[in-house]
């Protein structure tokens, strides 16, 4: 690999946080003009030499999702042809990972498709956070550096720790996780059995585990319309959680989300930067993965492993 500097790269989606992952790291975020022509082509113009160079880009695909992953595809075709030595697709939210399986007759595998997208573009590597489903990562021919934000959370958790904590999942899916969350915790865990009416509807039917007078901590990867939430934190209330708090890594907060978060059902919502977030006056703490990332960008380029990454300090 060359002995020259990386060069760092970003898109439109996240600009905030490609600047502070430069910052942590100590290197300056590269010039390029993303933009879009009249009819809405996007164009893309590297104004720096990045010949025989590693190249990261960083770009969520977050709202609008077709025009951030046009984007990205076409940052990494312009790198690729300016002869970059390695080129890689930074997502610390990588979108349509829901869409991971053909669950309904004549649907696409879209995650797939997005994946096959990525590599032919030109990425050597992605790096990416809390995918909805790990397997995604056998999607890709490349290697793939899968992070979690739970030391993020962790640390932060750390300061406001309860002796009377339940941690729960909001679905079924969710209790992989929400039990790795309890055993670092040191908590109990319970879980909210719902039904899903429609894409933005949720009904929860049940809770198996004690949370009467408990501080109760949902976690999941990823929420929109905040309906699974919401619907969690509901019957818990009425089963008689003293309180509710939701650590979510990635917060796509749409409208009919803040509508709902401001019933006063969640305490707090507590999430990362993963991408933009507004908080618009209610009780979103947004942690920063800035750090995380740079670590991991710079672990790479070194050629060093990011295990490290995932230790956790204080527990």
């Amino acid at each position: 690999m060359s002995d020259l500097a990386p060069k760092i790269f970003a898109g439109n989606s996240n600009r905030p946080l490609a600047e502070a992952i430069c910052k942590s790291i100590g290197l300056p975020l590269g010039e390029a003009l993303v933009t879009s022509f009249p009819d809405g082509e996007t164009f893309v113009k590297i104004n720096e030499n990045i010949r025989g160079r590693d190249v990261y880009i960083i770009q969520s695909t977050c709202p609008p999702t077709n025009h951030h992953l046009m984007e990205l595809l076409i940052m990494i075709d312009a790198a690729r042809r300016a002869s970059a030595q390695r080129i890689t697709a930074v997502l610390p939210f990588f979108g349509y990972a829901r869409q991971d399986r053909k669950d309904q007759p004549r649907v696409a595998i879209t995650a797939k498709l997005v994946a096959n997208l990525l590599v032919s573009a030109g990425s050597n590597r992605i790096l990416t956070m809390d995918l909805h489903s790990q397997q995604i990562q056998g999607f890709f021919d490349i290697p793939v550096d899968h992070l979690f934000a739970s030391p993020v959370f962790f640390d932060y958790l750390n300061k406001t720790r309860s002796d009377r904590l339940v941690v729960g999942s909001p679905d079924v899916g969710g209790l992989k996780m929400a039990s790795a969350y309890a055993n670092v915790l040191g908590a109990e865990l319970c879980l909210v059995a719902k039904k899903r009416q429609s894409a933005t509807q949720v009904e929860a039917i049940s809770v198996v585990g004690d949370v009467e007078g408990k501080d109760v901590l949902l976690v999941d990867d990823i929420t929109e319309t905040a309906g699974t939430l919401v619907a969690a934190a509901k019957i818990l209330r009425e089963r008689g959680a003293r309180s509710i708090k939701a650590a979510v890594s990635h917060c796509i907060l749409n409208e009919l989300a803040f509508e709902r978060l401001t019933k006063g059902h969640i305490d707090e919502l507590i999430t990362t930067d993963s991408v933009p977030v507004d908080p618009k006056g209610l009780p979103v703490t947004v942690l920063s993965i800035a750090e995380l990332l740079g670590r991991a960008i710079v672990r790479i380029n070194t050629n060093e492993s990011v295990t490290g990454l995932f230790r956790i300090k204080g527990f």
